[in-house]
């Protein structure tokens, strides 16, 4: 039973739809209908701007390590790893936003932030290296994600080495579209790094 409660409350977490909410409520901006129609940080940044950018980034974050750490503190006879799965899932198909929402990559570094703050860490600092190098937000998600799986087989977590593979395969697939477009450079780089 603490399963079905643990994983519909992550769900619900990762439905909620930041970038929406932030765009309606401070900017009277539906962002689906700007940009690339997402409803992530990215997004966020490129049409509203780096305040709210980061605020969407930042709840994005927090909605996996919520949903990630809450049996954990609640004392529920959980395995967390499957939990967080939800909450990613729950971003990437909204109940909230007609099942259409991000590419996965902030939800699921929060629910690695949840699990193993040490990796969270080196993923955030290997996420704005490479954003830095290649001005390239889904290379570098891409790219991080693949660093993520090495350095959590590095800790020998092994159960958090498959979720990490889950997420990034996700991570991966949400960006295919943007992967063409790299290759034919017609990705867009970010101009505020």
């Amino acid at each position: 039973m603490d399963y079905v409660i643990y994983i519909l409350i992550a769900y619900l977490l990762g439905a909620i739809p930041s970038g929406l909410i932030v765009g309606k409520v401070g900017y009277g901006i539906d962002i689906r209908e700007h940009g690339s129609g997402n409803l992530g940080g990215t997004n966020t940044f490129r049409v509203l701007g780096v305040k709210a950018g980061l605020l969407v980034t930042s709840a994005d974050i927090l909605k996996g390590t919520i949903a990630t750490a809450l049996p954990f503190f609640m004392g529920a006879d959980v395995i967390t790893l499957i939990i967080g799965i939800f909450a990613v899932l729950g971003h990437m198909y909204p109940v909230f936003a007609g099942f259409k929402g991000g590419k996965a990559v902030a939800t699921s570094g929060g629910v690695i932030l949840g699990i193993n703050p040490i990796i969270f860490v080196i993923i955030l600092a290997t996420f704005f290296l490479v954003l830095y190098i290649s001005k390239y937000v889904s290379l570098s998600s891409m790219i991080t994600g693949t660093v993520a799986v090495v350095v959590s087989i590095l800790f020998q977590d092994y159960g958090l080495s498959i979720l990490i593979t889950l997420l990034t395969i996700f991570v991966i697939y949400r960006h295919l579209a943007n992967i063409k477009r790299i290759i034919n450079k017609t990705e867009p780089k970010i101009t505020w790094m």
